[in-house]
């Protein structure tokens, strides 16, 4: 299936969209009650769920498959490879923060489960834009592929400069302007996000850290929903890319959290994934116009993503055992 305007190309029936948010909020509400009670996750505990989560795409693209066609099951496949290789770079962002507030190992499921929730909802609202942007032209892929480069080329610079969340939190503008519209605690006090201090209402130092991971959660939401739609033009299948490889983030996180400090590759792999995303997006409007302009299938961009986060995972292996030799 190539690239279409969502209107005219999607599986997402009234009922499909329907069983899919009633699930979807299930699971948030399972994911609820499993960090209701604060506690240091295990490894074991976040194995556990973080194989579970994988499974739910795997399954869902077999269905696909059965139900629809081996097209739209390959693009669910590639656009949920994207979306969770991007989400990695989310957790860097999740550990910087979680550190930076220094959030209590008992409440810190809770705090990546509301950046999770604030995610979905603002991928919800970037899907429906750039569905929008896509029905009034195939000039939206040409702006698409726009912001693509310029974001590999971004990563590539901070990743050059050794760069980061090098920012430090108070002066993060969300955090200032809630700071000084409401008092804040100096203390957390369970999962409370509000509490009463000499009768007067103030914050938790988790409402503020919720509200930095929001915020973080803006920026990676202009970033990843061009790149799906970079990959199929259905939005239902955007949409599911992104809830499947959002909701697993909790648990990866804990699986993940110290092998994230060892992927010293990994935004070098995620610009280059990008940058070709955004040819695809280009060669795509070109083709519109030039029908002699080829496009990238859609099995060739599983491919070049797959091979592109096995080279930097191996680069970054072999970069961390020679500096170890270094400096024996």
């Amino acid at each position: 299936m190539q690239l279409a305007a969502p209107a005219a190309d999607t599986i997402g029936s009234p009922w499909l969209w329907g069983i899919s948010i009633a699930v979807l909020l299930a699971l948030l509400v399972t994911d609820f009650v499993v960090t209701h009670r604060p506690h240091k996750v295990t490894l074991r505990e976040a194995i556990g769920w973080t194989v579970f989560y994988l499974a739910l795409p795997v399954a869902f693209g077999g269905l696909l498959w059965l139900l629809y066609g081996g097209p739209e099951a390959l693009e669910f496949i590639t656009g949920f490879v994207v979306e969770k290789s991007l989400s990695v770079d989310n957790l860097f962002v999740f550990m910087l923060l979680l550190a930076a507030f220094a959030v209590p190992d008992a409440l810190q499921q809770r705090v990546l489960l509301y950046g999770i929730v604030g995610a979905l909802l603002l991928r919800g609202v970037f899907i429906a834009a750039g569905a929008a942007l896509l029905q009034a032209g195939t000039w939206a892929f040409l702006v698409f592929g726009a912001l693509l480069f310029l974001t590999a080329l971004r990563i590539l610079r901070e990743a050059a400069s050794g760069g980061g969340f090098d920012k430090e939190v108070s002066e993060l503008r969300s955090v200032r302007l809630l700071r000084r519209v409401f008092p804040v605690t100096d203390e957390y006090h369970g999962t409370k996000l509000l509490t009463r201090v000499d009768g007067k209402r103030a914050l938790t130092p988790l409402m503020v850290v919720v509200v930095a991971i929001f915020a973080a959660d803006v920026v990676f939401a202009v970033d990843s929903i061009p790149a799906v739609y970079g990959i199929t033009g259905d939005p239902y299948l955007v949409f599911a890319t992104n809830a499947f490889a959002l909701l697993g983030l909790r648990a990866l996180y804990f699986v993940l959290h110290k092998a994230l400090s060892q992927l010293t590759h990994l935004n070098h792999g995620l610009a280059v994934i990008l940058a070709f995303i955004g040819v695809k997006l280009v060669l795509h409007w070109a083709h519109g116009i030039w029908p002699a302009v080829p496009e990238i299938p859609t099995l060739l961009s599983l491919a070049v993503i797959v091979v592109v986060l096995g080279t930097v995972t191996a680069t970054s292996v072999w970069s961390n055992r020679r500096a170890a030799r270094g400096r024996g």
